[in-house]
């Protein structure tokens, strides 16, 4: 068997992040809609989900046009099956990720971020699959006492520390 791999460059749309994961049923995209909705009511978001089996689509649902179309494209590069992907906008992944991953057809979550992202894709015969992810890039040093307070004084600034 030989498996050929491709990285995929994924564009984040401005001002949002992306989650991509994994999941094993056609009722992941109503459920992850629930959980997103429920947790931050004002978040704009969308979810599209690679269907591996049936009708193969690429099932879509959210509460804003233009992050459906935009989370469409990028399952469809992906093209993975059961992968799904969420764009996030007005919110933060740490906001939804708990609740993400206590949905019963979430088998793992890949990646949340805004950063530069690429997807690393495993290809066969039979298919397509999300082997990892390059989320960023890479340190160039360890942080020193001044980018430590730098680094608290921001998670202050931000409401996630007091």
């Amino acid at each position: 068997m030989v498996v050929e791999l491709e990285a995929v460059e994924v564009e984040i749309p401005e001002g949002c992040n992306i989650i991509i994961g994994q999941s094993h049923f056609i009722k992941t995209v109503e459920d992850l809609y629930e959980a997103l909705a429920t947790t931050v009511p004002h978040a704009k978001f969308a979810i599209a989900f690679c269907e591996a089996s049936g009708d193969r689509l690429v099932r879509f649902a959210g509460n804003d046009e233009e992050l459906e179309k935009r989370a469409c494209e990028i399952a469809m590069k992906l093209a993975c099956g059961h992968v799904f992907v969420i764009l996030l906008k007005d919110a933060y992944p740490i906001n939804v990720l708990e609740k993400l991953k206590r949905v019963d057809e979430v088998c793992t979550i890949y990646c949340a971020t805004a950063n530069k992202l690429q997807v690393i894709v495993a290809k066969t015969e039979q298919g397509r699959g999300l082997a990892c992810v390059i989320d960023g890039e890479p340190p160039v040093g360890i942080e020193n006492e001044e980018k430590k307070r730098e680094r608290k004084e921001f998670l202050r600034k931000i409401g996630y520390k007091f």
